[in-house]
């Protein structure tokens, strides 16, 4: 039957001879068929789409509401004033109470739904918003924000969300809250430099919306328990709190100003990753008395002290001033797998630091293109500014 009927469908559609009784008879059997098939999918159809809106429309109505965020005003705050959140508060608040500068450092809770849900036995649920949070209150005239900004990225990890050292959840976030323009211009600024230093980069930063003080238990937590738990290491507490050099009085300047400052030579290292030859540069082989500094800030780097003769061709240091000064990256360019480094405030190239270097004294070696710095001789470094640096001499 099926047989004769596509046959009498396809001499139809083929040939202009008339159709015999029976293929008229079999196709018209053949359009009916495919009528009553076509309406049933399309009732089958219309079922499934009914039943699916019906399916949505009730998941819809099991989502429990969002509690709103409480808006608090913040305009009588003052200026000096920046909140951080950096995983577990005791550790964050401790390190801000160290930096010279910082006036008062609180445990608290930052962004979350409403003071009732200020607590830390509910915000461990995770369903708050609330973050971890140090309120850090500091004298200008002392310590910038730049450098407590700094200070913060130098003991977090900002490429992961809702986590810090050995704890995870909403509360563990890391951010930055500010309740001024003045805050704001630093915070967007100091972010927009970290982030080009990040492949992924999920600090969160903004307006802070609300802050209620945590318990009273929270704090000064690592003061009254010397041995409690800290995600940021004492190690790093006491360097942060022991620096000199302040990244606030060594801002990098706009785009077209370092194009204008720099020779073609210094903008291709220092902006472009470039490489001066070996044994044709300026500081190679010099080792007068002072300091060098990042070309494009000032920023202080390097010390005449720490600088060493080596067969490499490019100025030679066992450190840096400060540890933090420096930031180190992967660098896995021609071929090779190195550690890069660049300034901090400035981001500039600098060169590459290496290990097991058997002319170092200590076996480290920062091989460092003299494109990148400046040097100021000893006795012209208080006229310039850097006479807080000459007890590098002593």
């Amino acid at each position: 039957m099926t047989r004769n009927i596509i046959f009498c469908y396809l001499k139809s559609v083929s040939s202009s001879q008339p159709l015999t009784p029976r293929c008229r008879k079999e196709r018209a059997v053949m359009l009916k068929k495919s009528v009553i098939i076509l309406a049933g999918m399309l009732l089958l159809i219309t079922s499934c789409f009914a039943n699916t809106r019906m399916q949505q429309s009730a998941k819809q109505q099991a989502i429990p509401k969002v509690k709103e965020v409480t808006i608090m005003d913040f305009s009588q705050e003052k200026e000096n004033v920046i909140y951080l959140a950096g995983g577990c508060f005791w550790g964050l608040e401790k390190l801000m109470q160290s930096i010279p500068g910082v006036i008062d450092a609180q445990s608290g809770y930052a962004n979350g739904t409403g003071k009732a849900d200020a607590k830390y036995q509910t915000i461990l649920g995770g369903k708050t918003g609330f973050r971890e949070t140090v309120r850090v209150e500091y004298d200008p005239a002392k310590v910038s924000l730049d450098h407590l900004l700094l200070a913060y990225f130098y003991v977090i990890d900002p490429t992961v969300l809702n986590k810090q050292g050995n704890d995870t959840g909403t509360q563990y976030q890391t951010g930055i809250y500010y309740t001024n323009t003045q805050a704001q211009a630093v915070v967007e600024r100091i972010v927009e430099l970290e982030r080009g230093r990040h492949k992924v980069f999920a600090v969160e930063f903004g307006p802070l919306k609300n802050y209620y003080p945590a318990e009273e238990y929270h704090q000064n937590y690592l003061d009254k328990n010397p041995g409690g738990y800290c995600h940021i290491s004492p190690a790093k507490i006491k360097l942060l709190s022991t620096l000199k050099i302040d990244a606030g009085a060594y801002k990098k300047p706009a785009a077209e100003t370092i194009r204008d400052k720099l020779t073609a030579e210094q903008f291709q290292v220092t902006q472009q990753n470039g490489t001066e030859r070996p044994f044709h540069n300026e500081f190679w082989d010099k080792f007068a008395k002072g300091i060098y500094v990042d070309i494009v800030t000032g920023e202080p780097l390097f010390s005449s002290t720490d600088k060493y003769q080596s067969s490499c061709g490019w100025p030679a240091f066992t450190k840096p001033i400060e540890a933090p000064l420096l930031v180190e990256r992967k660098d896995t360019s021609h071929g090779m797998v190195r550690t890069e480094v660049r300034s901090r405030s400035g981001d500039s190239h600098l060169g590459h630091v290496f290990t097991g270097d058997h002319e170092s004294p200590n076996g480290v070696r920062y091989c460092i293109n003299s494109a990148s710095l400046r040097f100021i001789p000893y006795e012209q470094m208080e006229a310039e500014g850097y006479g807080y640096l000459l007890y590098l001499f002593k």
